[in-house]
């Protein structure tokens, strides 16, 4: 059981944060000799399989991690292109990690877009005024849990289907966020563009669950996580 990732989302649809507490796990990993007999493409500024299904491999996967080395995007961990140093004889043999490809930053945004929207169709499509929107949406793989606050502010949970006390978890990230926009923030207004220390040094969400794990960035100052 885990929680998967965090967000918050403005009133307006916009993304305030977003946290992945977990590693996507690898779907195929293999030592390949040249030439390499999968065909890869560059789209969306990552490398995937387009072609050559085989041990594992799909096609739409991307290449997460060369000789276990995670890539970035189109660049190896150095800095090289990936398709530039798959196709030189001189790199192989090589082992390659494949995988569903990670969301980037862009998509995150959209994504958070996109269920603002459908929180408001789900408000309109109830047959009682006054809806609470969707609180909860269940897949065979997770749970996705809302909260959304009287100023509209939208806290969402993606979490293993069997983990249980969400609703506390959602709550207890509410107080804190409040905590620290309403007294340490007094100027802060509502939006997109808020950067700051969310958690005090003894406040942090690891209390909250064990499986939520920290951001890598910390405050310089007060030793805190960062908001971004």
């Amino acid at each position: 059981m885990a929680i998967f990732s965090v967000y918050v989302v403005n009133k307006a649809g916009g993304l305030i944060y977003q946290l992945d507490s977990y590693a996507p796990r690898a779907e195929a990993e293999k030592t390949f000799s040249y030439p390499l007999d999968l065909l890869l493409k560059l789209h969306d500024e990552r490398v995937l399989v387009a072609f050559g299904q085989r041990d594992g491999i799909r096609v739409g996967h991307a290449v997460l991690a060369i000789n276990g080395m995670d890539v970035n995007g189109k660049y190896t961990a150095d800095g090289k292109e990936v398709l530039e140093y798959l196709g030189n004889p001189a790199n192989y043999p090589v082992s390659i990690r494949f995988g569903r490809p990670r969301l980037t930053s862009n998509e995150k945004l959209m994504l958070a877009s996109m269920f603002h929207s459908l929180f408001a169709i789900g408000s309109q499509l109830s047959p009682e005024q006054g809806s609470s929107g969707i609180e909860m949406l269940e897949t065979d793989t997770f749970k996705l849990h809302c909260y959304q606050t009287l100023t509209g502010i939208k806290f969402v949970v993606l979490a293993d289907p069997r983990q249980a006390g969400i609703d506390s978890l959602l709550r207890k990230i509410y107080e804190i966020y409040s905590d620290f926009t309403l007294f340490t923030q007094p100027s802060w207004k509502l939006g997109p563009s808020w950067c700051g220390c969310f958690v005090g040094g003894r406040r942090q969400l690891c209390w909250l669950h064990k499986s939520l794990q920290p951001p890598r960035r910390l405050c310089s100052n007060c030793s805190a996580w960062r908001w971004c």
